[in-house]
């Protein structure tokens, strides 16, 4: 008889995270290693960097990992690591660990989409939190993922071991938190920029800046062709309804244009021309409040309303569109303070269940990891000894 424990490894970007989770609704342990202090002054994710951190931190955390959840190698079910997407010679750095410890203990193991992970995110906490309520589970669920490198509407389907996935809606170009990242880094914030956004929103006028979203219209001549954009294994593009497309890359622009007609570089102050030429970075938000004049602050809550109100828009339309009662809203995005308050207040103006991770479940880590494994345990779907990194794997059809 199985013990239910599966060991999930994440590694595909610039976090090493191992887990076990029992049964796929107990969390025993979750180790994540954050390389933010080795990226945050590049003011984004250096490839390179983030394989050679995954290699000096995956054994280590593995073992954090196993002995915090009192096991043993051999007490495992399997071993679950991420296969994509991601940053291949990341996602590498996962895969040969765990295929090694596989065989080693003579263990199967199970590939999982970091995107379906991000999803069972959510249906973890909720099993934690209330083991008898299978509401999400017993219906299709709309599910929004959003994050530093994917934004994407999904629609989960339940089985009787496992999921479906149809991809509904997509970005054509930016992720919503790359969005976060470089407007941060273009006002002299840290990185991740999410967390600053989010904290300094709060002190300017969401109204003050009129940003907007232009409506994105349906390709004919596209029909047929994969897009030319990033996650190129996606559907293309025409095969989507427009109306749950996103584009980020707009507002980034505008906000650049905002910065640059209005002087705030010159007019914001001397320290604060110093923090956005990068040669000063606030650590707290009271320096940040410090450094940044009202105007910058109020383009800071601007953009995030705007950004927060377009994933608002499009998210609960798809789900109506589709007939679904209930959402899911995952990723590192979805530990928006501003984002998590709009949408939970329509959700019950609109009489729809919604279900947001932790904080600590919404960021990467591998929990979510050997959750999404646990269905494919028990249906039987272990990988082959060829799985390697798929950088682009898509998730739904």
């Amino acid at each position: 008889m199985t013990k239910g424990l599966i060991l999930g490894i994440e590694s595909s970007c610039d976090e090493t995270a191992a887990a076990v989770v029992e049964r796929g609704s107990r969390t025993l342990s979750s180790v994540v290693a954050s390389q933010i202090a080795t990226h945050a002054k590049y003011g984004g994710v250096v490839p390179e960097l983030a394989s050679r951190e995954h290699l000096r931190a995956i054994v280590p955390v593995v073992d954090a990992a196993l002995k915090e959840a009192g096991v043993r190698l051999e007490d495992l079910d399997a071993i679950a690591v991420t296969s994509g997407p991601g940053l291949a010679g990341a996602l590498l750095v996962g895969i040969t660990y765990a295929k090694a410890l596989a065989f080693a203990e003579e263990k199967p193991v199970i590939a999982v989409n970091h995107l379906e992970g991000h999803i069972h995110a959510v249906l973890l906490n909720e099993r934690e939190n209330d083991a008898a309520n299978d509401v999400f589970e017993a219906e299709p669920s709309l599910a929004l993922v959003v994050s530093g490198g994917h934004t994407a509407l999904y629609l989960a389907t339940p089985l009787k071991h496992g999921w479906t996935y149809q991809l509904l809606g997509r970005t054509l170009d930016d992720a919503a938190g790359e969005a976060y990242d470089k407007v941060a880094k273009l006002l002299g914030l840290g990185y991740p920029g999410g967390p600053w956004i989010d904290a300094l929103a709060k002190f300017g006028d969401p109204k003050a800046v009129p940003f907007a979203f232009a409506r994105i219209k349906h390709k004919v001549h596209l029909h047929g062709k994969a897009p030319r954009t990033k996650g190129a294994k996606t559907a293309p593009i025409a095969d989507l309804d427009s109306r749950f497309l996103f584009s980020f890359s707009g507002i980034k622009t505008a906000v650049l244009r905002h910065v640059e007609l209005n002087g705030l570089r010159a007019g914001a102050g001397e320290r604060h021309a110093q923090v956005i030429a990068g040669a000063e970075v606030p650590k707290t938000r009271e320096q940040a409040l410090e450094l940044c004049s009202q105007p910058v602050l109020d383009l800071i809550a601007s953009f995030q309303a705007a950004v927060v109100g377009d994933l608002l828009k499009k998210t609960f339309a798809a789900a109506e569109s589709v007939g679904v009662k209930h959402v899911l809203v995952t990723g590192g995005v979805a530990a928006n303070r501003e984002l998590r308050e709009r949408f939970a207040a329509e959700a019950k103006k609109r009489g729809v269940k919604i279900a947001f991770p932790t904080l600590a479940l919404s960021t990467d880590n591998a929990a979510m990891i050997a959750a999404a494994a646990w269905p494919r345990f028990q249906a039987g779907e272990f990988a082959e000894s060829a799985l390697s990194a798929d950088a682009s794997l898509a998730l739904g059809v």
